[in-house]
Order: structure tokens, then sequence, then C-alpha cells
């Protein structure tokens, strides 16, 4: 729970008020709802131990990014700017042009510039504490493998891998290497989106009965030979927007699916031969509460709608980078917008050196590739697919 308030501190100071400049009765009533949402995380069974009980004693632990494409260029170097308890450290990257660029804007030091031929020797640097890897989905399973064997602490982006067989070798890498795995969820660190775990988990409004949930946006036709429409690559719509569907009925419901049908849709063939365009699924819970979802890269759409048994729960948009918007039908959830990326791996990086469980493991990613893969069975075969 100190984590928790330790991050919603730093983001009112970041605001430019602290907890203590603010109006009395309403920073109560934050504080209220605050305490109940970290309690009720910490009881999460996202919340699996990590591979390491190992501290590190560091004040701030080093972060190398591997690849530096829009996201680690755009938001997670700019968010380590704000971190606490981390801090950019060295970068990995198979272009000459960029290691200048990154080099001059945030003095990174030579020897923690590292190539893809060079990525192991990275085992010799005590600079760099965990490995962020940000590339391509069919990619994931062997720098994440390779960066345990350095002996490194390991983020990887969503989705984990290509496929369930893949998480667990890399879950199995990290524990055989005593390092840390963390799936980049970041949602899991945006304070709306717990609030709306609580709810639904513990049933405030009275059992979920059904959710529904759609994230997706509309990619240009001139992305035709992106990664993301190549199969080899982990290139589909389910394999980049889709997990974001997939995970919000996981978490509000809090259970597992034990049944997947789904339906894959391609509008633009010409650019979407590969993989799909849009995807429709349907998921089945042992509680009997349903979710129909869906993604697209062809239709721009974030939101959340779950229905419960006294009441409803939506967000929208639900899982952008900022604003995010949630309510019920008693009321509006106000809290403060944060840096999702600061606050995941700053989180991380605590855990790390606390000997913490992750609140996302590697174990989190795995729940989702053995539903992903049951998605992509059922749409080419048609058929529902017991879990």
């Amino acid at each position: 729970m100190a984590i928790f308030f330790d991050n919603l501190e730093m983001y009112f100071n970041q605001n430019g008020k602290s907890m203590k400049d603010t109006n009395t009765d309403s920073r109560r009533t934050f504080i209220k709802k605050a305490s109940a949402t970290a309690a009720s995380v910490i009881s999460y069974p996202f919340l699996a131990s990590c591979a390491t009980g190992v501290k590190q004693d560091k004040e701030k632990l080093g972060i190398a990014l591997v690849g530096l494409g829009y996201y680690s260029t755009d938001l997670l170097a700019p968010a380590l700017q704000e971190t606490q308890h981390s801090y950019l450290a060295g970068i990995v990257t198979g272009t000459p042009e960029k290691e200048k660029i990154w080099k001059e804007k945030y003095g990174i030091p030579e020897k923690n510039i590292y190539n893809y031929e060079n990525y192991d020797e990275i085992a010799n640097n005590p600079d760099i504490d965990i490995i962020y890897v940000v590339l391509p989905n069919s990619m994931h399973a062997e720098y994440t493998i390779r960066a345990a064997k350095a002996g490194k602490h390991v983020i990887c982006e969503k989705p984990m891998a290509m496929n369930a067989a893949e998480c667990e070798a890399m879950i199995k890498a990290c524990k055989d290497n005593n390092v840390a795995l963390s799936i980049g969820y970041r949602m899991h660190f945006e304070p709306h989106t717990q609030e709306v775990m609580r709810i639904g988990q513990e049933q405030e409004l009275g059992p979920v009965k059904m959710v529904c949930a759609g994230a997706g946006f509309t990619m240009p036709n001139a992305s035709k030979d992106h990664w993301k429409v190549k199969k080899a690559m982990g290139g589909g719509a389910m394999m980049d927007m889709g997990v974001y569907s997939l995970q919000a009925a996981r978490y509000v419901t809090g259970e597992e699916p034990i049944s997947v049908s789904a339906q894959a849709i391609n509008t633009r063939k010409e650019m979407f031969n590969e993989v799909d365009e849009t995807m429709m699924f349907q998921l089945e819970f042992p509680s009997g509460a349903m979710a129909n979802l869906h993604t697209s890269f062809g239709v721009s759409m974030n939101y959340l709608d779950a229905r419960c048994g006294k009441g409803w729960i939506k967000m929208d948009p639900f899982s952008a980078y900022r604003n995010i918007k949630a309510q019920t039908s008693k009321a509006v959830l106000e809290y403060p917008v944060i840096n999702q990326q600061a606050a995941q791996m700053d989180e991380v990086a605590q855990c790390i050196k606390e000997g913490k469980p992750m609140r996302v493991p590697g174990e989190e990613g795995l729940k989702d590739m053995k539903v992903v893969d049951a998605i992509y069975r059922s749409a080419g075969t048609g058929e529902n697919i017991i879990l």
C-alpha cells in the first residue's frame, strides 16, 4: 500500500500541488477511495509472487529500453524523466543514427548503448538493472530470455509473446535466473481502473453479468508494410489492441474464461491478407458472466461497459494514455490523471528494490495468451473452444 500512496503523492506534486494543499474534505474523500483501491489491489490474484526475493539497495534502478520505436521514444523515455525509483540508463537499437540522438538528448553514456549483436554484453554493465523489451511481438520471448540469462530483471511489453508456450519459456528463464518479470499492462497502475477492478470483483454493484469492451484505431493504408500487419512478426488487431478488451473482461470479473468463440473480419484484404483487421470474441466465465468483446485496426473505439446485478460500470475511454473517464450507476469516479508509464516503471523498480511481488507478473501475460491462442483457434475453425 505504501507504493500506491507514494505514486499518488508524486503525481500530486507534479501537478503543482501536494495532497496537503488540497481541500480537506475532497482530500479525505480521495484518500478514503484510494485506501479502498489500494487494499483491494493487494488482494488481487494478479499479485503472484515474482521470481526474486533479492533486494537491491540502489536509490534508483537503471532501465535500458530495447527497441526505440514510437512507444519508447514518445512515451517511455519521457516518462523516465518523471520517475522517482528508476531512470533511463541505457538503450539497445539497431539504428546507429538513433544512438547519437538519444545519447545527446538524454545524456546516455557510450558504454550503456548497445545493438542487437552485442546485446548479451549487457550482463557486465552494473548501471543497468532492468531491461524493458519494446520490440515487435515475435521478438519478445528471445530478448526476454536473453535478458534473464544476463541477470537482468525484465519488463516486457504486451502481449507477452506469440503464444502461451513462449510465455511459459520466458517465465521459466526468469525464475531459473532469479530475476523478476513484469508485463507492460499499464492500466493496472491507473487509479480509475484499479477502482473499477475493485467494484467489479467485490461485487459492490452485485455480480457482474455482462462485460462489453472495444479497443481499436483506424490504421491508415500507408501502414501496409508495418510489422503489425505481418503474421510472422506477431501482427494483427488481436495481438495489439485486443488484449485491452480481453483484460477488461478478466479484471472486472476477476475470473478466467471457460469458453471462447471468435470471428475475424477483414474489409481491407489488400492490406490485411496475413492478419486480422477486426476480431470479435465472446467469453463465458465460471460465475455465468459473459463478455462481448472486439478490437480493430479499422474502427476507432475505446470503451468498457459492465452490467451488474444492481447497477453498471462505464469507462470511455478505458485504455487511453491520459484522461480516463469512469463512472458507475452510483457515482462518477474521480482520481488524479497520472503518467501511467511512469507509475508502472516506478512500482516495478520499487518492488525489485524491496523484494516484493509484482503487480503484473509474467503469469498474468500467460493467462491472456492462453485465451488469445483459443481466440485464433476459434476464428479459424468456427468452433466454440472450451478452456
